[in-house]
């Protein structure tokens, strides 16, 4: 998912230590420095502003555009319907090899769904959900205002794909967790076991070696790649370098310099180093596989995400070992459930914020 995602969102380490001193160097040469990235973190600011106090249409689908989604596609659209809205999959912005049967797309409408109804009772509207052949209708009438957590959350949750201090999470805030991510169809395994949690490394590093390998999905991870913050701004979506600690490059040089770094070993290396950091993970599986339940098993890990950014949690996609098939069937047999598809992997802990994704104006998601 995955900023951000239902699906794996994690932006690969491509910037090794031999980018990284290329770096500066090249930024000078293309003048992509502090203004840029100013700009950059300009507009993630102002995309998180507070929402209005009465907001139009366009106010709550900013917010419903804030949620988790994988490589930052944002596949979605927004389309007003009377007292309320269908949400609609983009399927323009599909990703076919990491996602062949979309999804990761549908549990992407999901956080998007979830975003919006809790925005939408902190402004008085309560929501009801119905699902649709085609998408989600969710109609809007008026009720008492509700702020909560989650909705405090929305604007400061983030993918956080760093290493994490280690600290253990308190009992009490992983039933906190456990509680708010409920939803009806979605069950969720909480792991913190430091020997199954050396297990489920292990399983990410069989897909991810399996992916690795295979070209078709390294070439669409990066066309979703932004190197530089003029990249990141000039389409408002993708995985831009700096949200995962790695140095910005002017756009053509990372793109020459990506297939010479982003190697196996590493990135085997780093996704070792990031789960051994964290205080556990969290796995949700639908109760059927299908686009119904792919759009719940979204809710329930926004609201997951959002209460772990309210508990000052960070969290980020591994979502390896459900997304290459025979690693998710042999998954789905160490969690005891060979029969059911396990959907979503999390890791969390606690780490400072990285910067801010980006994502495109409502207007350009939102019909009618």
């Amino acid at each position: 998912m995955t900023t951000d995602g239902a699906t794996r969102a994690d932006i690969p380490g491509v910037l090794t230590r031999r980018a990284a001193l290329l770096a500066p160097v090249a930024i000078g040469l293309a003048g992509c420095g502090a203004a840029g990235a100013g700009e950059y973190e300009a507009r993630a600011a102002a995309l998180r502003a507070a929402l209005a106090a009465t907001p139009a249409l366009p106010e709550l689908v900013r917010y419903a555009t804030l949620a988790a989604n994988g490589h930052n596609t944002q596949p979605w659209r927004f389309r007003v319907r009377p007292a309320g809205l269908r949400v609609l999959p983009d399927f323009t912005r599909r990703t076919p090899v990491v996602d062949p049967d979309d999804h990761h797309l549908y549990a992407s409408l999901g956080c998007a769904v979830e975003n919006l109804l809790i925005a939408a009772a902190a402004r008085g509207q309560a929501g009801a959900v119905a699902a649709t052949t085609d998408g989600v209708d969710i109609a809007l009438v008026p009720a008492a205002a509700r702020e909560d957590d989650l909705f405090a959350a929305i604007p400061q949750r983030q993918s956080t794909r760093s290493v994490y201090d280690g600290r253990a999470v308190p009992v009490a805030a992983l039933r906190d967790l456990e509680a708010t991510a409920r939803i009806d169809g979605v069950s969720l395994r909480l792991v913190t076991d430091a020997a199954q949690l050396g297990q489920i490394l292990d399983f990410v590093i069989a897909g991810n070696s399996a992916q690795m390998d295979d070209h078709a999905f390294v070439a669409e991870l990066l066309e979703w790649i932004r190197f530089s913050p003029s990249a990141a701004l000039a389409t408002g979506d993708g995985l831009y370098a700096a949200s995962s600690g790695n140095p910005t490059l002017p756009d053509w040089l990372g793109r020459r310099l990506f297939p010479l770094v982003f190697r196996k070993a590493a990135e085997n290396d780093r996704y070792a180093a990031q789960l051994r950091s964290s205080a556990g993970v969290a796995i949700f599986t639908g109760d059927r596989a299908d686009p119904d339940h792919w759009v719940r098993v979204g809710q329930a890990f926004q609201r997951f995400a959002l209460k772990a950014t309210a508990l000052g949690l960070r969290h980020a996609h591994v979502n390896q070992p459900v997304e290459v098939p025979a690693v998710r069937q042999a998954f789905a047999r160490w969690l005891g459930a060979p029969d059911v598809r396990p959907d979503l992997v999390v890791r969390f802990g606690y780490a400072p914020p990285m910067p801010m994704s980006l994502r495109r104006p409502a207007a350009a998601v939102l019909e009618g």
